[in-house]
């Protein structure tokens, strides 16, 4: 059985129920850093999705690098319901999906130089500006990000916000040898994520880009905090983006 989500294919197939899998980490160990070889049994490539919702870009990674070993985190355990259901149903062995946030898990549990991809998309951009302070992208999550990556690795950021897509294209380079993505992700035309596709139908802009750590930051002055004004919200996009998830709870 295929999948459908907006008219786009999820990746995979369901398969019989003797080959599904566990892909839920319920639990994180108190103390990190995580034993991620323990975790999946071998050593391999690691790939991480910051704020990975239903998962819709790891399931499509795991399935077409089974070499590769993928963890998604994210804070709200409804979207990952679905993610564990749709990586158990499709075997993914290579997947595991955790509940945490963004900022505590690059800190407390991935070593230094331990994942070749780092991908955050959509981050909330938060309009209010009582808010703002809890934006996801400042100059120390960055920071992480790069202290995370092993030499060579990459950071993968979309958004459907132009001012923080302006602040992003401000500081990324200060970590990484970064460049715009222009047009649509080549393996994921329609849409990596639920947001995007949504997106794509109904005409917004994204913005997206990609960059290598780098190995020469040496920051003289300081960079600037994400203040800046979130602009209007996409109401339609945000309306579509709760309807759907309305329905999703209807259907547990």
């Amino acid at each position: 059985m295929i999948e459908h989500e907006f008219g786009v294919p999820i990746p995979g197939h369901v398969l019989e129920p003797e080959r599904w899998v566990q892909t839920a980490l319920k639990k994180l160990p108190p103390v990190g850093p995580l034993d991620v070889a323990a975790l999946f049994g071998r050593v391999a490539p690691l790939v991480v999705d910051l704020g990975c919702g239903n998962g819709r870009f790891l399931l499509g990674s795991a399935l077409a690098r089974p070499e590769m070993d993928h963890i998604g985190i994210d804070i709200l355990p409804m979207v990952l319901r679905y993610a564990t259901r749709r990586g158990n149903q499709r075997g993914l062995s290579n997947l595991r999906f955790a509940a945490i946030d963004a900022q505590r898990f690059l800190k407390d549990y991935l070593r230094t130089a331990s994942v070749c991809e780092v991908h955050c998309y959509h981050p909330q951009p938060f309009h209010d500006a009582r808010e703002m302070h809890k934006r996801l992208l400042t100059p120390t999550f960055l920071a992480d990000v790069r202290r995370v990556l092993e030499p060579g690795g990459r950071f993968f950021v979309q958004t459907d916000n132009e001012p923080y897509w302006r602040y992003v294209t401000q500081i990324a380079p200060s970590f990484f040898d970064f460049h715009e993505q222009i047009g649509p992700w080549s393996d994921t035309p329609r849409g990596r994520t639920r947001r995007e596709i949504l997106g794509l139908k109904h005409r917004y802009a994204i913005f997206r880009g990609w960059g290598t750590a780098r190995s020469d930051v040496t920051l003289a002055d300081p960079l600037p905090a994400p203040t800046f004004d979130a602009g209007p919200r996409h109401r339609d996009l945000d309306r579509l983006e709760s309807e759907s998830n309305a329905r999703l709870r209807r259907r547990r």
